[in-house]
């Protein structure tokens, strides 16, 4: 039996960074207009540390402006709020989003809808979330955005496929369904209250799997020669018993890999699939925000 092909996200991504780059480099030539990213971290997390330096770099190197504004811990909903309204009204920032999670005491919800949705590359605010389920021109969260890339690059022409959802977040599984919708596929979203799971995955031609748990997506759940996308990154024990009493650890998804490889027709491997693709896709959204703000969008 042939082997799945490995989606490399990875390499896809330096592809469409390097698209933007030139996207950019002739917004300024042509239009004297260079794209803003502004990224608001409230707090320590030591993840977010990470995406926010590796957003902030990113942004650099596509050759648009990049502002990061670190707030402590103890930064009040009020002065958070504060600080994107002026962001909001900052002709120079095209694209705005707040680092989740933030501390305890900060309504994620109240901040998403303050952010001009006009701005709101996270494609998280309300008045994007609604524009994307009526068909509308919108801001759709990274994530999302890079799968549906990865397919289409992968597929071709989408249309007819039966997709199978695993996940109904807002962040991933809910954008995802109505982007696939968008590209005239079948829809079915799955989730953990689902009857009979497996059997529901297996009618997918398109599997995309967003639910946050290790390896929970078997080899048996797949359909033979679907495309499989693992939206999931876990961190759990080293394979190697010495390593894992060392307490070392491993990045997995949320589709067991080399049993889901020996059935699909493509997948995504975690780390190197999707991950890649998500501040590729945040900088296609502030570069298509840009151009809409100055009236340039296609």
């Amino acid at each position: 039996m042939n082997e799945a092909n490995v989606i490399d996200g990875v390499a896809f991504s330096a592809k469409v960074r390097a698209k933007i780059a030139d996207e950019v480099a002739a917004l300024k030539r042509d239009h004297g207009l260079k794209p803003g990213l502004a990224v608001v971290l409230v707090g320590e997390d030591p993840a977010s540390q990470v995406y926010v330096r590796n957003k902030g770099e990113q942004t650099l190197e596509a050759g648009m402006h990049s502002l990061t504004l670190r707030l402590p811990a103890e930064t009040t909903q009020a002065a958070l709020l504060k600080v994107v309204d002026d962001l909001n009204k900052d002709p120079t920032i095209h694209g705005l989003l707040v680092q989740f999670p933030v501390p305890d005491h900060i309504d994620p919800l109240v901040v998403q809808a303050a952010i001009n949705p006009d701005k709101d590359v996270d494609g998280l605010s309300p008045v994007n979330i609604g524009r994307l389920a009526s068909g509308q021109p919108a801001l759709a969260p990274a994530t999302p955005v890079g799968c549906m890339m990865l397919l289409e690059d992968a597929l071709g022409d989408l249309r007819g496929k039966h997709a199978v959802v695993i996940g109904r977040s807002n962040l991933v599984g809910k954008p995802v369904a109505q982007l696939l919708l968008r590209a005239d596929c079948t829809i079915t979203i799955a989730h953990s209250r689902t009857r009979d799971l497996p059997a529901v995955a297996r009618l997918g031609d398109i599997l995309v799997a967003a639910v946050g748990r290790p390896e929970m997506v078997r080899g048996d759940w797949i359909k033979p020669g679907a495309a499989v996308i693992d939206v999931g990154i876990n961190r759990v024990p080293s394979r190697r018993p010495k390593a894992a009493a060392e307490g070392k650890t491993i990045l997995v998804g949320d589709v067991h890999f080399e049993e889901a490889k020996a059935v699909a027709g493509w997948i995504t491997p975690v780390p190197k699939g999707v991950g890649p693709m998500t501040v590729a896709c945040l900088l296609q959204n502030t570069l298509t925000a840009a151009k809409r703000q100055a009236g340039l969008a296609d």
